[in-house]
């Protein structure tokens, strides 16, 4: 309380203090999550269990807003269940392999309910500084009315994950088309796009999917494949293709389980080069630790572009009114472009702080598995490019070191 009281003496003596509004301060027991995700949500569940408190705050209406509101109809996890459970509770058993969106949605909210977490929703972050004078965090809020509200608090958990904004490309002309250019966090179905011809740009996971959506609601989809990439099988040998990933790398070194996967690729798809997706010349386990770049698990999409039913374009080169010209030469007419262009982290617009997180990409500086923790009481969870797997240990961690932080307080106080 002597902080607050702290906080409140250098609003009064601000000159700026009578000309802003006043915020809203409020003290915190335990750390502040930012981010009501699986990963704000995994951090919370940790701490409990270790009967630490913790406030998480989120700028949407709702848990999992990206999973809820900025996802097509038909996504599924594109790993097996097993993969992508929180600590702490298993998925139900009845789920099938590869849950849908609602089958992951309400896992969710029955992590939340069963872990008793309540976000504060509507609560965007502005701002976040540690007070090097007090050792104290002030997280600066706006809410749905514009209002201001400072929680203090001595442990900042970032969970606002790699995919918190929108990478959305410019393209010369991009004014000019006549035609819709939408991102894919705002595409549901190809429903609206059956009859039309239809770009996609982007050849990930979401890419190809959207792509295989688009067919089955007989639109004409072509897809923009600007850099190489690996297509793997999602299943190979009657299991997961990842789930055998794994089991191979307790055995072999990454390069020779690299090697069998694109053998076993080469003798179920075929080679992709024919079809314009060239492969990287590492192999897709060594590039994912390099690069954090998730190699494309097919799910079927590989059969409509050997058939023709997708095609595959160069880069973008600039758009007109009713074309895209690619940097080919060739030019073809769209009715639409859908951005299959991925997100980003926004962690430096809000957070005060840059030697934990880089400006350049609002990641954490130091590679997995040492970014989850900072200096001043800043942490990190869900920034690991390593998936739901990545978060799970992010968040225990992060839970076993305050806990023991947490312990040592109360020690003090007694």
């Amino acid at each position: 309380m002597a902080y607050m009281k702290e906080v409140e003496g250098k609003r009064i003596h601000d000159p700026l203090h009578e000309k802003m509004a006043k915020p809203r301060c409020k003290l915190v027991r335990g750390p502040v999550i930012v981010g009501a995700g699986p990963s704000g949500l995994a951090a919370a569940a940790c701490l409990k269990q270790r009967d630490v408190p913790s406030l998480i705050l989120e700028r949407a209406d709702c848990i999992a807003s990206t999973w809820q509101h900025r996802a097509y109809d038909r996504l599924r996890l594109h790993l097996p269940k097993q993969f992508c459970e929180l600590p702490l509770m298993k998925f139900p058993k009845n789920f099938p392999t590869y849950p849908t969106k609602e089958d992951f949605v309400s896992y969710l909210q029955d992590y939340a309910n069963h872990f008793d977490i309540q976000p504060v929703f509507n609560k965007t972050v502005v701002s976040a500084e540690f007070d090097q004078i007090c050792g104290f965090w002030r997280v600066t809020t706006t809410g749905s009315e514009k209002e201001e509200t400072e929680y203090v608090c001595q442990w900042l958990i970032v969970a606002t994950g790699e995919n918190a904004e929108e990478v959305v490309p410019q393209f010369e002309g991009m004014n000019q088309f006549d035609g819709t250019i939408a991102h894919t966090s705002v595409y549901k179905s190809g429903e609206k796009y059956s009859g039309k011809s239809v770009l996609v740009v982007g050849c990930g996971n979401s890419g190809m999917e959207v792509c295989l959506d688009l067919c089955g609601n007989n639109a004409r989809p072509s897809l923009v494949v600007r850099d190489s990439v690996h297509v793997l099988p999602q299943q190979m040998l009657g299991t997961s293709t990842f789930g055998l990933s794994m089991w191979l790398l307790n055995w072999l070194p990454t390069r020779l389980v690299d090697h069998f996967l694109l053998l076993m690729s080469r003798l179920m798809l075929g080679d992709t080069s024919r079809f314009g997706l060239n492969r990287p010349e590492i192999g897709p386990l060594e590039l994912k630790s390099k690069s954090g770049k998730t190699p494309v698990l097919d799910v079927g999409t590989l059969a409509k572009i050997r058939t023709g039913n997708i095609k595959v374009c160069k880069a973008v080169k600039r758009l007109t009114r009713h074309a895209v010209e690619f940097v080919d030469g060739k030019v073809e007419n769209f009715d639409a472009i859908i951005l299959a262009t991925g997100y980003k982290s926004n962690v430096p617009s809000w957070l005060k702080e840059s030697d934990m997180f880089s400006n350049k990409d609002g990641l954490p500086r130091k590679p997995f598995p040492n970014g989850w923790k900072g200096e001043g009481g800043l942490y990190s969870v869900g920034f690991t490019k390593r998936g739901l797997l990545g978060t799970s240990l992010d968040a225990r961690k992060i839970a076993e070191d305050i806990e023991s932080l947490w312990k040592r307080s109360l020690v003090k106080k007694i």
